[in-house]
């Protein structure tokens, strides 16, 4: 699908280890700001469970699960908006994710400094999502000019339209609120989607915490204030330690479900973090099934049967017939597709279908 979230945060925070740790890529961590010049991406496999059991069940020659990108953003300090620190490079850069994932440091640790010299989760937030605004601010202040002599001479409808939606978020942006907090009407959303505005990209906020307290974070008064942060703007919280992270990254399966254990936990921050990040940008799965290879794809929530046949291969969408669709649970629960074909539960869908998760399909087309 071609989708990314870019990791933020300020120095020192822990976002590159917790990149090194998603990607295993070994990006540059050093204890000093800007240590992550140029961004690094990486991609990384969405872990599914249903895709290992459709492998048990089907027993396919491969297995291909399906994939999401993360981005590693330069850190930034106040003033970025105004080229401070590395703040050109930082807005370039995050103008280009779909998604921003912030990190934010949630322990003390007298080894790894603070820019600001201590620990203030909100502060740090804060620091941040104002100079996404006033990056905002910016773009509209530079467009009102523009069209202001057609709005007030009411000769430009269009033009009075786009000014009043984007008087209506500058005012809100005045008030220290980004724009994915305000409601908007449908027609609204054209005028919107013209500006690649930030505080618009949807927000998952990252509490990054000590290894000792992995199992008892919700008394650490730092991941509470960043919650209650987040709630305001219905954000979510991942709470992660991105050194553990780290250092499953480093072992093979047996080893890390050994290591999770030892710590008392079953699933690993960096799998909530890499779920809750597909989800936050409304992405779906489906599968394929048969005896050459089970895979996972990638959709976006809403999109129907020819567009998600065109994510294997375009000629599947331009020659689409019909897809041939079993339910997962449907699948799992009847022994395979010829035992859900027998249940009457193997459908065939036409061009309106809207495919839904975890939809397993074969799509028949004629090029």
């Amino acid at each position: 699908m071609g989708l990314t979230a870019g990791i933020v945060g300020l120095p020192n925070v822990g976002k590159s280890t917790l990149f090194n740790a998603i990607t295993k890529s070994g990006a540059l961590a050093a204890n000093y700001p800007f240590a992550t010049i140029d961004p690094n991406v990486g991609v990384v496999e969405v872990p599914d469970e249903r895709l290992d059991k459709l492998t048990e069940l089907v027993k396919p020659k491969k297995t291909i699960p399906t994939i999401f990108e993360f981005t590693d953003i330069a850190g930034i300090v106040r003033g970025a908006s105004k080229g401070e620190g590395l703040g050109n490079k930082f807005l370039s850069h995050i103008r280009e994710v779909d998604a921003i994932v912030q990190v934010v440091r949630a322990f003390d640790d007298e080894n790894v400094t603070h820019v600001d010299g201590n620990i203030d989760p909100i502060r740090d937030i804060e620091t941040i999502n104002i100079e996404l605004i006033f990056a905002d601010l910016e773009v509209i202040e530079k467009r009102i000019p523009k069209i202001l002599k057609k709005a007030q001479l009411k000769v430009d409808q269009d033009s009075v339209f786009e000014y009043d939606v984007l008087n209506k978020i500058h005012k809100h942006l005045m008030d220290n609120q980004p724009i994915r907090t305000m409601k908007f009407a449908d027609s609204e959303f054209a005028v919107i989607k013209n500006f690649n505005f930030l505080t618009y990209k949807p927000m998952l906020y990252v509490a990054n915490i000590i290894e000792d307290e992995i199992n008892d974070y919700d008394s650490n008064e730092y991941v509470k204030m960043i919650k209650e942060f987040a709630a305001k703007e219905n954000s979510e919280v991942v709470v992660i330690s991105a050194k553990i992270e780290a250092e499953l990254s480093e072992l093979d399966l047996d080893e890390k479900e050994m290591f999770l254990e030892e710590l008392g936990i079953t699933v690993s921050g960096l799998e909530k973090l890499i779920v809750r990040s597909y989800d936050l940008l409304g992405l779906e799965t489906y599968f394929t099934a048969g005896p050459e290879e089970v895979r996972a794809w990638t959709f976006r929530k809403g999109m129907k049967a020819p567009a998600c046949a065109g994510i294997i291969h375009t000629d599947f969408e331009k020659g689409f017939i019909r897809a041939e669709t079993i339910k997962y649970d449907d699948l799992i629960k009847y022994g395979g597709e010829q035992g859900a074909k027998e249940a009457g539960k193997a459908r065939l869908e036409g061009k309106e279908y809207i495919v839904q998760d975890g939809d397993v399909m074969h799509f028949r087309f004629n090029v």
